[in-house]
């Protein structure tokens, strides 16, 4: 079981999902999948509303969407096939007029995934209602106070930043936490640790990205108002479908702080490297779940499931991702714990 939280800071702390489900509640985002296997098709309630269409009423498919694309958009706009038998889904923003008469401007997003051999096996994506930026811009707004607020109540928070000399990138939250400049920053990311804690925190930070897997170490921080505090930071790479990391996700929060930070999405991406086959098989025990039940529940196909749980050669990072977004659908949380090891338990 997750840990209980107590106090006014728990109405600030919510997911990445959850911040979606706030620009679904907006009417400005919705999100779909699609199976090729057996055609099912699968809308949330957002999608429901950007389109003008009626849960329970207008049945889901990719085609009753292409058909509201305005007809000079729709050209652009992969046909069925091209996405069932070629595997193509390209982004676009496109002209939508619903039924009744009026026109929006969605910037849809997707991503096919294929099997092992190639074979494309399912899609899902997004779609963001572009047509009132502002009214956008007012959604994101309110997510970047709520961020502030959280940070303020519990010294906690989430970034991502590549750690290369000329990229390195120190949140704004670290920054103002202990009163260094971005460039300070930037020349040397161990200024913000106490003098006697930098050489370990150097070392030990640098052997572990090397290693390339997600890790937790603690830092003493020197603070702006002269004072010291202790910090947990959570570390893990996030990786291109070719295993290159593309950038390091972490989480920071104050040792005996009230709560850790919220897991965003871009965190979540990066503890998937460290999620093996013995969590997947974790995950399963506590859903009750035989590999066939994820396989379907994943859009993968059995042989792909087994050597996930193998840690066998051959699945992709996109393999990966999709089973873990199943079990995470279906109620399995991951965690990565002080001593580096991914835990499973169920919300």
């Amino acid at each position: 079981m997750a840990p209980s939280l107590s106090g006014p800071a728990d109405r600030l702390v919510f997911s990445s999902c959850e911040f979606l489900k706030l620009l679904e509640v907006h009417e400005l985002t919705g999100s779909w999948s699609w199976t090729f296997a057996t055609g099912a098709h699968v809308w949330s309630p957002g999608l429901f509303r950007l389109l003008g269409l009626e849960p329970g009423i207008d049945r889901p498919s990719y085609a009753a969407f292409r058909a509201l694309v305005h007809p000079d958009d729709r050209l652009r706009v992969e046909t069925e096939t091209q996405v069932v038998r070629e595997g193509r889904l390209r982004d676009r923003t496109v002209r939508v007029i619903r039924p009744d008469g009026s026109l929006r401007i969605l910037s849809c997003r997707g991503e096919v995934y294929h099997d092992p051999h190639g074979r494309p096996l399912a899609a899902a994506g997004a779609v963001l209602d572009v047509t009132d930026r502002e009214r956008l811009a007012a959604v994101q707004a309110q997510e970047r106070r709520r961020r502030r607020a959280l940070f303020e109540q519990t010294q906690s928070w989430t970034h991502a930043s590549l750690y290369a000399q000329a990229q390195r990138v120190g949140s704004a939250e670290l920054l103002s936490l202990t009163g260094v400049t971005q460039e300070e920053f930037r020349q040397d990311c161990t200024v913000v640790v106490a003098p006697d804690d930098r050489e370990r925190t150097r070392d030990h930070v640098r052997a572990m990205m090397q290693a390339g897997r997600p890790f937790v170490t603690h830092k003493l921080l020197l603070l702006a108002d002269g004072g010291l505090g202790r910090f947990r930071f959570a570390y893990a790479p996030v990786r291109d479908d070719r295993n290159a990391i593309l950038t390091w996700a972490t989480m920071a929060s104050r040792v005996e702080g009230p709560m850790a930070a919220p897991m965003d999405a871009v965190m979540q991406r990066g503890l998937e490297s460290g999620i093996g086959g013995r969590h997947l098989c974790a995950a399963r025990a506590l859903l009750g779940w035989s590999m066939q039940d994820l396989a379907a529940a994943s859009g993968l196909s059995l042989s792909s499931i087994r050597r996930l749980e193998e840690d066998g050669e051959g699945p992709t990072g996109r393999t990966r991702r999709a089973a873990v977004a199943a079990l995470r659908e279906a109620g399995i949380g991951f965690t990565l714990t002080d001593g580096n090891a991914v835990a499973v338990y169920r919300k």
